[in-house]
């Protein structure tokens, strides 16, 4: 049995501006390191799936530079998106090819763009939810213990044992503090997003639940990708099959997990200074500068007497916001 992976490689390039455009999403930047995160998914999954059954899904402006980052991937597998409608449509997808080309297939379905504290306890998570998947006959998501009372993250309730992991009991989306607070006390997990099942289960279960692609599934079926793309309704997968489906398990994965969601992320992901700073890039600081994120690409940059702030020079533009309103930095880009 050949396990699959599908790594989830679009993006609009907002999150991360001025550092992130429409041409260099988040996923080809080096937040947590020397290498782009795309990278370090691919490698990521050595010795658990060879680069020439990864499949890596994108926008069509950003297939060459996806090649020009992982090299080793086969052209052929990188998937052009013939239009950005979320991960349900991409990932039945990516099923049917695989369950196309390779009857029996297992796949994992992973976003290329996370922060992973240890590769070898993801590549065992990601093992664990293949063999529950196949002995089950199930979908499996893995969870992750959650660190603190995050409120933008989704969690997982798990209910009763199924073989060696546990049935999702429910799926609770952003809370509030306080809800995350009990979710945790009660043993919820936050959901990675990473997902393990065949292909044919998931078609099988995308097509009973996910009413939101069946206009194109005959599409899908025949594989015109166009007229599939062209059908359906954007929706997440989350929503769309494991939030319908009865046939769910999940996993506990003990890796420590980020989506890097906004700059305020690298002061968990990234080592700080003695002052609580993390620093990329040639910059000056002064002694007076304490728990910011400063950010310099191809320019130097000297900042004095902030706390609590983000600084990015790149691109040719500045942008200087508090950490913990990333909320502002989306409006910001969305109005310029």
């Amino acid at each position: 049995m050949s396990t699959w992976a599908a790594i989830l490689a679009g993006g609009s390039g907002t999150r991360f501006w001025p550092l992130s455009t429409p041409e260099r999403p988040k996923q080809f930047l080096p937040l947590t390191g020397d290498q782009p995160l795309l990278a370090q998914a691919v490698a990521r999954l050595h010795g658990l799936v060879p680069p020439e059954r990864i499949l890596i899904l994108t926008g069509p402006t950003l297939v060459e530079r996806v090649a020009g980052t992982v090299p080793a991937v086969p052209l052929a597998n990188i998937f052009a998106e013939p239009r950005a409608a979320s991960t349900a449509p991409a990932l039945a997808w990516a099923a049917h090819w695989i369950a196309k080309h390779d009857p029996g297939g297992q796949m994992l379905s992973l976003h290329a763009d996370w922060s992973v504290g240890d590769d070898r306890a993801f590549r065992a998570a990601a093992t664990h939810a293949l063999s529950v998947a196949a002995e089950q006959d199930v979908l499996v998501t893995v969870g992750v213990k959650p660190t603190r009372n995050e409120t933008a993250y989704g969690y997982i309730v798990p209910g009763k044992p199924l073989g060696s992991a546990r049935r999702v009991k429910t799926f609770v989306e952003k809370p509030s503090a306080a809800r995350a607070a009990l979710l945790r006390r009660r043993g919820a997990l936050w959901n990675s997003g990473l997902f393990a099942w065949s292909a044919a289960r998931f078609l099988g279960e995308a097509g009973a639940y996910a009413e939101e692609l069946a206009p194109g599934w005959s599409a899908l079926t025949n594989g015109d990708a166009e007229r599939f793309f062209a059908a359906v309704k954007p929706v997440a997968v989350d929503v769309a099959v494991l939030e319908r489906t009865t046939r769910l398990g999940v996993v506990t994965g003990t890796f420590a997990w980020d989506d890097i969601g906004s700059w305020d992320a690298l002061l968990r992901i990234r080592r700080r200074d003695a002052r609580g700073n993390v620093t990329v890039g040639n910059v000056t600081l002064g002694k007076d500068v304490k728990d910011s994120v400063i950010w310099a690409e191809n320019e130097d940059l000297a900042v004095a007497g902030v706390q609590g702030m983000v600084v990015v020079r790149a691109n040719g533009h500045t942008l200087v916001m508090p950490t913990g309103q990333p909320e502002k930095l989306k409006a910001l880009v969305q109005n310029r």
